[in-house]
């Protein structure tokens, strides 16, 4: 593999090495070892809650299509022309992908994960059991963990460049409601709960208001969080006007979920999802 990465990051600073066979292999090898799960973009790093992002896959992505051709791709009754192919063998992955749900080549998909009518985009990674519901898109090497419900029109962005720049992290057992969007390298802490139309980018205000002051941080909802779309006061030349934040209200709680289900959940708080 290092010496795959080698020829990755010597092609991205100078593409006319693409023109050897050994360099555009090493992208196509790249390419092929995330679609086959044998390597990934980010991973957890310990038992902190940090991941280490490998920009040198980010770079093979970009490279696949400077690589790859443009070509005809019939797929009765559609017909597509693109570089990069739809992923195949989906009956031997054990993932279910329903008629019109788009997976390219070049993502992974674990076992037992469901793809409806929606989109997961080359160097994403989805975990599984989890659930990519109708119109949900997942940007390129976005990584979604393991029972995940990526509600219907959910936004995940995807991030190519610049190499090692944080892609979307959602982790394991979260649940983001209806349009809600995730964008710009944000991370949904382990079984999070966004209600509907929550949009988290870098610099979206997350305010966690269970306690006696309001908490502001950025970029990180934390594990268990129940969030909510909000707005709070900001000073502009014309005025004082209200702009989007994301309000903490609740926790989710291990003793709850044990005997409700995640609606339950959701309705305790008042999420509508």
């Amino acid at each position: 593999m290092d010496q795959i990465k080698n020829k990755i990051e010597e092609a991205y600073e100078n593409r006319s090495l693409l023109t050897e066979s050994d360099y555009r292999n090493a992208v196509l090898q790249a390419v092929d070892m995330l679609d086959q799960g044998e390597a990934r973009v980010a991973e957890p790093d310990g038992d902190e809650g940090d991941w280490v992002i490998h920009g040198w896959l980010q770079q093979a992505c970009l490279l696949y299509f400077a690589v790859a051709k443009m070509k005809v791709m019939d797929v009765a009754p559609y017909q597509f022309y693109d570089k990069v192919p739809l992923k195949r063998d989906l009956e031997a992955a054990r993932v279910r992908v329903v008629p019109t749900g788009t997976v390219r080549y070049g993502s992974f998909i674990e076992p037992g994960a469901v793809v409806m009518p929606s989109f997961v985009n080359i160097g994403a990674r989805v975990g599984g059991g989890t659930m990519v519901d109708t119109w949900a898109t997942v940007g390129s090497c976005a990584q979604i963990g393991s029972n995940v419900h990526l509600s219907g029109g959910v936004g995940i962005g995807g991030v190519l460049e610049p190499a090692g720049a944080r892609p979307v992290i959602v982790e394991d057992g979260a649940f983001l409601g209806s349009r809600s969007i995730v964008v710009e390298g944000v991370h949904v802490g382990t079984r999070a709960v966004l209600g509907a139309n929550v949009v988290l980018t870098a610099s979206t205000p997350i305010v966690d208001v269970t306690g006696d002051e309001p908490a502001i941080s950025k970029g990180r909802v934390e594990p268990n969080s129940v969030v909510i779309p909000g707005t709070m006061p900001k000073t502009f030349s014309a005025g004082e006007f209200q702009v989007p934040c994301a309000l903490v209200i609740g926790r989710r709680k291990a003793s709850t979920d044990l005997k409700t289900s995640l609606t339950d959940t959701l309705r305790e708080f008042a999420v509508s999802v």
